[in-house]
C-alpha cells in the first residue's frame, strides 16, 4: 500500500501465514483488516518531521502497531464468522516513512534486508527474530503461563506449543493471532516491533512465510532477488527456487505454503510497475496447483510458471541434502487444511 494513512512516500508491505482447520480464512481477515486498523489507529504528527524527534515518530509508530496487533486479536476472538480456536496466521509488517524503516513481527515468518558491504558484495542483514518456543524467554513465558512446551519423538528438533491438559496444537511459533485455545497459556499477540535507518547502501527488503526460510538462506534469498533483471518478477522468482528447493530437500512431502513480498527502495533499470522510488510485487504458491498451469498474475501461484532463471543460482541453491525427511507442520496434532484461493490457501499477502 503507497500512500499509508494518507501520507506521501509512506508504504506498508505484509504477509499473513495461516495454520489450522480456519487458518486461511483468519489469515484473509487480518491481511484485509490490520492495514485499515493501523491506518486509523496511527494519527501523523506534524512535529514528526522534524530532525529531532526522529526517535519520537519511531516510538508512537511502535506504541500504535502494538496497540493495533493487540485490538485486531480481540476483535477477531469476537469474530463469529470464523473459528479461530484452532487457528490463527502469523503477520510480518514494514512501514518505510522516507529513511525509516519499522518492522513488526509475529509468529514465524521472517523480514530481512539486502544490502552492499564495503567490497560492494550483496549480503543479508535480517530484521526480524523468528518468534518459535525454542527461544528460552519465549518458552518461559509460555511455561509461566500453564502451556507446555516439548517436541513430538519424530520432530526432536521443533518444539511446539501445547495446551495445559491436552496433546494440541502443537503450534510451532510462539505468538500469534488467533489460537485462542492458547492465549491463557502463554501464547500473545503482541508483535515485537523494531527499527531501522535505511542507508544509500540498501537496496530491498523481502518479507516471506517460513516455508521459504526453511529451504532457503538468508543468503540465497537476497542472491536470487539481485540477480533478478526485472524488479516486477522478482518475488515470482524468489517462490520458484524455494518450491524448486522444497521438491528437492524434501521430496516425499507436500511443499509447503511460500509467500513473498520484495520491495525494492531504489530504481534499478528498466524497473517495471515502480511506485515512487519503490518497485513492490508479491508472489505465493500453495501445494494444491491447477493441474492445467493458469498464467501467472500477481499474487497468483507460480509453480507451473514458465520463469528464466540464473543456473548458476539454481544450482547453488540445488545443493541440498538429498534426504526425504517428514514436512514439519506448523501444528503438531491438527492437520492444515490446504484450500486454494486466488491468494494462495492459507497464506496472504
Amino acid at each position: 500500500m503507497q500512500n499509508f494513512t494518507g501520507e506521501k512516500n509512506v508504504f506498508f508491505c505484509g504477509v499473513f501465514d495461516g495454520h489450522g482447520p480456519s487458518g486461511h480464512k483468519v489469515a484473509r481477515h487480518v491481511c484485509d483488516a490490520l492495514p485499515l486498523k493501523l491506518s486509523t489507529m496511527h494519527q501523523p504528527r506534524p512535529s514528526a518531521k522534524k530532525e529531532g524527534d526522529k526517535d519520537s515518530s519511531h516510538k508512537h509508530w511502535e506504541a500504535s502497531l502494538i496497540r493495533t496487533f493487540q485490538e485486531l486479536d480481540e476483535d477477531l476472538s469476537m469474530e463469529d464468522s470464523l473459528d479461530s480456536y484452532c487457528s490463527g496466521t502469523t503477520a510480518v509488517t514494514i512501514v518505510k516513512q522516507d529513511q525509516h524503516l519499522i518492522i513488526s513481527n509475529l509468529g514465524d515468518s521472517r523480514a530481512i534486508l539486502g544490502t552492499r558491504d564495503n567490497r560492494n558484495q550483496i549480503i543479508p542483514v535480517q530484521l526480524t527474530v523468528d518468534l518459535k518456543p525454542s527461544l528460552p524467554s519465549e518458552s518461559e513465558r509460555i511455561q509461566k503461563n500453564g502451556g507446555r512446551v516439548f517436541a513430538m519423538e519424530e520432530e526432536p528438533n521443533v518444539p511446539r506449543v501445547w495446551m495445559p491438559d491436552q496433546d494440541c496444537p502443537g503450534l510451532a511459533m510462539s505468538r500469534a493471532f488467533g489460537d485462542f485455545c492458547l492465549k491463557d497459556h502463554g501464547l500473545i499477540s503482541t508483535p515485537q516491533v523494531s527499527y531501522r535507518r535505511l542507508t544509500p547502501k540498501d537496496e530491498f527488503v523481502v518479507l516471506a512465510t517460513d516455508g521459504v526460510w526453511d529451504v532457503l538462506s538468508n543468503n540465497e534469498v537476497v542472491q536470487i532477488v539481485a540477480s533478478v533483471k526485472r524488479p516486477s518478477i522478482a518475488a515470482k522468482v524468489l517462490v520458484y527456487y524455494a518450491v524448486q528447493a522444497w521438491r528437492t530437500k524434501y521430496p516425499g512431502s507436500k511443499v509447503d505454503d511460500c509467500a513473498v513480498v520484495c520491495l525494492f527502495l531504489k530504481k534499478r533499470p528498466p524497473v517495471s510497475g515502480t511506485l515512487s522510488d519503490i518497485s513492490q510485487q508479491t508472489a505465493s504458491h500453495v501445494n494444491e496447483v491447477d493441474p492445467k498451469g493458469k498464467k501467472t498474475e500477481e499474487g497468483e501461484t507460480v509453480i507451473n510458471c514458465d520463469i528464466v532463471v540464473d543456473p548458476k543460482a539454481l544450482e547453488e541453491v540445488n545443493r541440498v541434502n538429498g534426504n526425504t525427511i517428514k514436512q514439519r507442520s506448523r501444528l503438531g496434532s491438527l492437520s492444515r487444511d490446504k484450500i486454494t484461493t486466488d491468494f494462495g490457501g492459507q497464506t496472504q499477502s
